[in-house]
């Protein structure tokens, strides 16, 4: 008897790796116009993805970027205006066409290191190949969709010598790209370690999924990064002196956010010095609104 053939997707064993989000932003629209628009069909795969993922990054590194939304930031257009020098004829710089060229290369991503994750658009789109286009001049093809190198990469099992790998040890995730209000708590020492402190903000917003430690190669000092589960807020805990407390969260979360922070923050046997944006502007109070607010 035949063995059944699996029809699991690229998509499929993406969504089983990262968890998308309850409400993808950007992830509806008609795609009729959108590839209209683009001058060309797009890949079955990327549509799957973005009606699953929405705008948004893997790993806070790997952008996810739609045809659809109001904001500047996303799109999968590539805007000729923004290149230093010619295509046309400066081959060694760009052995590519880009589109709308024949054969051109599309950007459908980016990273945070300003690479820009492209197809080779020459062919049937659902065999497109993925070109990785690196923030100094570099490239490297992939012979895959856009959706099994997102899966590949978050994986750890396709390498790249153009984009950093993924941290050890840690669960992939998704982040939407959505409005946040983003505060920053300066506190004091306080009795307790760092990392007896580390703990009991982690007991307090539990439960949180690890995002990642940085060690700072000046001074030694260490970054913690985590999210909460079940609100979708960002926070980095950073030991430099004074410790402070970065925390980005929907903005109607707002009051629930300071209630279950500044809990937490008696709990470390802290006290609060200072509230900041995230740009380093003094707030006088939690609720004061700014100009910096991502939903104002």
């Amino acid at each position: 008897m035949a063995e059944a053939k699996s029809t699991e997707t690229d998509c499929d064993r993406l969504s089983r790796l990262v968890p998308p989000p309850a409400v993808p932003v950007d992830a509806h629209g008609d795609w009729a116009a959108a590839e209209s628009a683009i001058g060309t069909r797009l890949p079955d795969d990327y549509k799957r993805l973005v009606e699953i993922y929405g705008w948004g990054e893997f790993r806070d590194f790997l952008y996810l970027q739609t045809p659809f939304g109001t904001s500047r930031h996303n799109g999968i257009a590539w805007q000729r205006a923004h290149l230093t020098g010619s295509p046309e004829r400066d081959r060694e710089r760009y052995p590519y066409p880009l589109h709308p060229d024949p054969g051109g290369l599309l950007v459908w991503g980016t990273t945070m290191d300003a690479d820009r994750l492209c197809w080779l658009t020459s062919g049937s789109p659902d065999r497109w190949p993925v070109v990785v286009w690196g923030r100094d001049g570099w490239y490297e093809t992939h012979s895959m969709g856009a959706a099994a190198y997102i899966e590949g990469w978050a994986a750890g099992r396709v390498g790249s010598r153009l984009l950093m790998q993924a941290q050890p040890g840690l669960a992939p995730w998704f982040n939407t790209f959505r409005p946040r209000v983003d505060r920053c708590l300066r506190l004091s020492e306080g009795p307790l370690t760092h990392a007896e402190r580390l703990r009991l903000l982690r007991e307090a917003l539990a439960p949180v999924a690890d995002r990642g430690s940085w060690r700072c190669e000046h001074d030694g000092t260490r970054q913690d990064h985590l999210a909460t589960v079940d609100t979708d807020w960002l926070l980095t805990y950073d030991e430099s002196n004074p410790h402070t407390i970065r925390i980005g969260f929907p903005p109607e979360d707002r009051e629930r956010v300071r209630q279950r922070l500044f809990a937490a923050v008696r709990l470390m046997r802290c006290e609060i010095l200072e509230i900041t944006t995230a740009a380093g502007t003094p707030l006088p109070t939690w609720d004061a609104v700014t100009d910096e607010d991502d939903d104002e």
